[in-house]
C-alpha cells in the first residue's frame, strides 16, 4: 500500500520552503509520495493576490520537475469552490482505494482545525504529519481541544521555514530580488510573466 502525504496549499507562489518540507517528510517520515494539492481558493484566507489556478499548478510542476516522488494535483480545480479538505480526502480515498493518505500541515494549520468543515470527522480519517512554523500559538477553544484529542498527530522535526508566500510577493512588488527563495525555473517563470508586480 502507496503512502501518500496530502500537502495542501495556494502555492501562491511555491518556494523552497515547500520543497524543502516536502523532502523531510519523504525521507524522514515513511512517506513515498508527497502530492501537492493546489487549491483554488482557501475558505480561510482572502483571494484578492491568488494567482489563477493553472498558474500556481504549473509553477508546482515546475517546482517539482522529474522529481518522480512529488505530483502536483488539480483535483480541487474540479469541485465546487471554495474547497474544502474533507471533500477532497473522500474523493481520493475512493479514486485509490489502495493509498494510505496522511495530511501534512504546518503547526499553525493544526491549530485553526476547529474552523475546518467537520474538522473532527477529518482528523479521525487520517493521521496528521505536522510540521513546526515560527509563531504558531494554539488558541484556548473547546472544540479544537476536542479534535485534537481524537486526532492521529505525529509532530516531525523538520527545519523552521519563515518564508511565505506573502514575503515573496512583497518582495516582488518592492522591486527585490526573490530569486532565492524558490526553484529556478519558477523564479524565471513568475519574472517572464510579471507576477506579483
Amino acid at each position: 500500500m502507496l503512502k501518500a502525504g496530502l500537502y495542501f496549499g495556494s502555492f501562491n507562489p511555491i518556494h523552497i520552503g515547500h520543497i524543502a518540507i516536502a523532502g523531510y517528510m519523504l525521507e524522514f517520515t515513511g512517506l513515498d509520495e508527497i502530492w501537492f494539492v493546489v487549491s483554488p481558493h482557501n475558505p480561510l484566507k482572502k483571494k484578492d493576490t491568488l494567482l489563477d489556478d493553472y498558474q500556481r499548478l504549473h509553477m508546482t510542476n515546475l517546482a517539482i520537475g522529474n522529481n518522480d516522488r512529488l505530483k502536483a494535483l488539480d483535483i480541487e480545480f474540479k469541485m465546487p469552490v471554495p474547497s474544502y479538505t474533507i471533500d477532497t480526502l473522500a474523493y481520493l480515498e475512493e479514486k485509490y482505494p489502495y493509498h494510505r493518505f496522511s495530511l501534512v500541515m504546518g503547526e499553525d494549520n493544526l491549530n485553526t482545525l476547529h474552523k475546518w468543515k467537520n474538522g473532527l470527522e477529518l482528523v479521525q480519517k487520517c493521521p496528521i504529519l505536522v510540521y513546526p512554523r515560527p509563531d504558531s500559538k494554539k488558541p484556548s477553544e473547546l472544540m479544537l481541544e476536542r479534535i485534537l484529542s481524537a486526532a492521529d498527530i505525529c509532530f516531525v522535526k523538520a527545519p523552521m521555514m519563515d518564508i511565505s508566500g506573502t514575503f515573496i510577493r512583497n518582495g516582488i512588488k518592492k522591486g527585490k530580488n526573490m530569486s532565492y527563495f524558490m526553484p529556478a525555473p519558477v523564479w524565471k517563470y513568475i519574472e517572464e510573466m510579471h507576477f506579483y508586480k
